[in-house]
């Protein structure tokens, strides 16, 4: 009877240990990567809502990213506290701001490009890298913003050129999610690409009553293929990641 009670005490503390030992993915941005509510009636989808289903259960992932967040506010709110008390080993987060650090007519979320979102994002990865977690910056995704000539042009500025050249100085893993979903509104082209975001006519969609024309937040359909994208440039990294993508 004792060795058996002693297997089984052996058999549940293995099971604990190894099961906490699982890495958590932990993502840290806005409303473009965020969860959203009413996923089965919510046309809009954030992108990071879709990794669920492209990742396998080797891997935990916590989705912190939130509507109208910006790399000044997520801080001041206390959402990155919330994450770096968690942080761990082995650990992966992704951080994504840009498109609210824009509002300059915002105190509260507005960070100017070079100086204090270029020190924000840098602690981001400082912090996460003291806890022994591995940091990856990613760009804003574009937004479907066609000119009259078929041309995508660019709304976001220096957010991501800082992005790319911070990842460069502290050699910290980038994703660049803006030159990707760049090439994807392209191919799509300046009609077909509104698939990809909030296109709706006043009473075509029970969810949007009203008119709905947003070239920034995904459907479930450019939620997914930003997934897709996000996913495999996270392999080619060589960082590990693989092993956890199905």
């Amino acid at each position: 009877m004792k060795k058996i009670t002693a297997f089984l005490i052996f058999i549940v503390f293995n099971t604990l240990l190894f099961g906490q030992s699982k890495p958590t993915l932990f993502l840290v941005g806005d409303s473009t990567m965020a969860d959203k509510i009413n996923p089965d009636k919510n046309l809009e989808h954030g992108w990071g809502q879709i990794l669920p289903e492209l990742l396998n259960d080797k891997i935990i992932i916590q989705n912190h990213a939130t509507n109208g967040r910006s790399s000044k506010n997520f801080r001041t709110e206390g959402r990155w506290d919330k994450v770096e008390k968690q942080l761990k080993k082995g650990d992966f987060v992704i951080i994504q701001f840009g498109h609210n650090d824009q509002k300059i007519e915002d105190s509260a979320r507005y960070t100017n490009p070079t100086t204090q979102y270029r020190a924000n994002l840098e602690r981001y990865v400082l912090e996460t890298r003291a806890k022994g977690a591995i940091p990856i910056l990613m760009t804003s995704i574009t937004r479907r913003n066609f000119n009259e000539n078929g041309v995508l042009i660019d709304t976001h500025g220096l957010y991501p050129l800082v992005v790319r050249m911070l990842a460069n100085d502290l050699k910290t893993p980038l994703v660049d999610l803006q030159l990707l979903t760049e090439q994807m509104e392209v191919s799509y082209g300046p009609e077909k690409s509104k698939q990809l975001h909030l296109h709706f006519e006043k009473g075509e969609n029970p969810y949007y009553p009203e008119a709905k024309n947003d070239d920034t937040h995904l459907s479930k359909l450019g939620a997914t293929l930003t997934a897709n994208l996000a996913t495999k440039a996270l392999i080619k990294l060589d960082i590990g990641f693989d092993k956890f993508v199905k």
